[in-house]
């Protein structure tokens, strides 16, 4: 044979699509582009995507991440993350005198969107989620008096509304399409009239990675997710693949967090990697997996994707002005004895 990369019956199946998404593409490069445009620091709230790599690399180009928009200094730039913020989040922006870029994705938007009609129709919305996650904490800011939380079937029990007849359901975009619908069922069952979003919820970068994972469990021992802890869409494909049928699954931020155990008795591992995470991330993980004995690699494509979306509108103002503009009136207004609010 001569090739040690490749031995003979082992093989990895590749997903097709994986890795970034058109929402993180576009958050993660106007952070660059904000650095380059306005020069250090710019301040993210919270991080800009679910990614440990993506994050330190942002940090070494002079981004600073905060929990708080109070934490920002007045007169600074942040930017908020791809997943979304509450209303609540801008009005604190203003108070702190901060230029804002908005870096919330296009389909996260389109969530608040119908989050803010349905309320303004008065319909008990109910959120499809996970109690905590950024997002949720986000759209659920839009309406808080009309949104109920269900994190699973198992919430359906005990969800309350005021009129059956006027009670609609959203979700968070990044959950398992299955485990969504099986709690939408459920809550059919409960609300019989329930209306369902005017299109899913769920985005196309979510449910195509977990197509690809689906025809790729069904033929792995081992899949192996490229992805973050905290990142949701990244831990739906790991239980995507072992209810496909593979043995085992599991995340890893880097290819170093793979354990050689493993791969005991494994001839055919999935690779995949979630929406928030670059691609040389997975490619040390097939590095790693060629270095094993593991170097023919099969492509599984389940879906074309095509989508890209266009940078946030703030990107092409002068926003250091701005910023300056903000204090300049606040202390102007202060010194001239009333107030410009």
């Amino acid at each position: 044979m001569g090739c040690m990369t490749a031995s003979p019956g082992r093989r990895v199946l590749l997903a097709a699509p994986r890795g970034y998404c058109a929402g993180v593409d576009r958050a993660v490069i106007a952070v660059e582009k904000a650095l380059e445009q306005y020069g250090a620091p710019v301040y993210v709230r919270h991080e800009i995507v679910h990614n440990k790599y993506v994050v330190q690399t942002l940090e070494k180009k002079g981004a600073i991440f905060v929990e708080q928009t109070e934490e920002v200094p007045p007169g600074n730039i942040v930017m908020f993350s791809a997943h979304g913020v509450a209303p609540t989040v801008h009005e604190e922006a203003r108070r702190g005198q901060l230029a804002t870029i908005d870096a919330t994705c296009p389909l996260v938007t389109k969530v608040h969107k119908e989050a803010v009609r349905f309320a303004g129709e008065d319909y008990d919305i109910l959120l499809i989620g996970h109690e905590g996650h950024e997002e949720v904490i986000g759209t659920s800011g839009e309406a808080p008096d009309h949104i109920q939380l269900v994190d699973g079937p198992e919430d359906v029990a005990k969800i309350e509304v005021r009129d059956e007849s006027k009670v609609v359901w959203l979700s968070q975009t990044t959950l398992s399409v299955d485990e969504t619908m099986e709690t939408v069922d459920a809550l059919k069952d409960k609300f019989p009239q329930l209306i369902s979003p005017p299109s899913d919820d769920i985005c196309y970068a979510t449910q195509n990675r977990q197509l690809a994972v689906k025809q790729m469990g069904a033929e792995s021992e081992l899949v192996i997710v490229v992805g973050s802890r905290n990142s949701s869409n990244s831990k739906r494909l790991v239980e995507v693949a072992k209810l496909a049928g593979s043995r085992e699954a599991y995340l890893v931020d880097f290819a170093s967090e793979i354990d050689e155990a493993w791969l005991e008795g494994v001839t055919t591992v999935g690779v995949t990697s979630g929406a928030s995470v670059p691609e040389v991330l997975v490619e040390e993980v097939l590095e790693w997996l060629a270095e094993r004995g593991y170097g023919d690699v099969e492509l599984v494509r389940a879906a074309e994707e095509s989508i890209t979306f266009s940078l946030p509108k703030e990107l092409r103002r002068d926003l250091r002005e701005e910023a300056a503009a903000l204090i300049a009136e606040r202390t102007g207004a202060n010194a001239g004895g009333t107030s410009a609010e």
